[in-house]
């Protein structure tokens, strides 16, 4: 999977778009027993995630891979695409 969009949500949840058009919602919460996601208790260190295309990550060092995130995220719809004219 390839992530075209995340937007962070309340009770560090993102919400993500894949290149493919779906759509799922991924909750980070389960990771903040890990050393490297502490920093992800403070929400405003929370919303400074960025898309790196096949991972996201966030200034602090934590970071997640595509497939992590698509082995785990619950799909609540599909984009529509616009065709090419």
């Amino acid at each position: 999977m390839r992530i075209a969009e995340i937007s962070p949500q309340p009770n560090l949840v993102l919400t993500i778009v894949a290149e493919d058009g779906r759509i799922g919602n991924f909750d980070v919460s389960h990771y903040l027993e890990y050393e490297a996601f502490e920093a992800l208790r403070d929400y405003t260190e929370f919303l400074k995630v960025q898309n790196g295309g096949y991972f996201v990550e966030w200034d602090c060092g934590a970071d997640l891979s595509a497939d992590t995130i698509e082995a785990r995220w619950q799909v609540i719809g599909q984009a529509n695409k616009l065709a090419n004219a």
